[in-house]
């Protein structure tokens, strides 16, 4: 049976792990998401999976809207995180984004685009 879970060890929170992950992080864009992911390396020694997501304030005016696109990208992670894993590696610290002003009609449609996004790391 999979793991499903998104434990508060799995969360990104500490500053200083975000600072990191932008200063020497690496962008991908797929459609309306864009991640920027920070692997295990000598330089960065990461010791276990953090992710986290956000949303603009910029797009999104309401907080209602901002905080349902974040329980979206949220749930994608925690359906898809076999596939992420696979694709990512066990050992990294993540932020997923969406960068449209469009809201997404369905969770289908932002699950699609999280699935392409892995699927297209795979192929590269």
């Amino acid at each position: 049976m999979q793991n499903f879970k998104y434990p508060t060890a799995e969360k990104l929170k500490s500053k200083n792990d975000i600072a990191l992950l932008f200063e020497k992080g690496k962008w991908r864009t797929q459609g309306n998401l864009r991640i920027i992911i920070l692997k295990n390396k000598e330089t960065t020694p990461i010791t276990d999976l953090k992710f986290g997501v956000s949303v603009s304030k910029r797009y999104f005016k309401k907080a209602v809207d901002r905080n349902r696109l974040k329980r979206l990208l949220r749930e994608c992670f925690r359906l898809n995180k076999a596939l992420y894993t696979a694709t990512f590696g066990e050992k990294n610290h993540a932020m997923l984004f969406w960068v449209s002003p469009e809201k997404p009609q369905s969770f289908s449609q932002v699950e699609e685009l999280f699935i392409k996004l892995c699927k297209a790391q795979i192929k590269k």
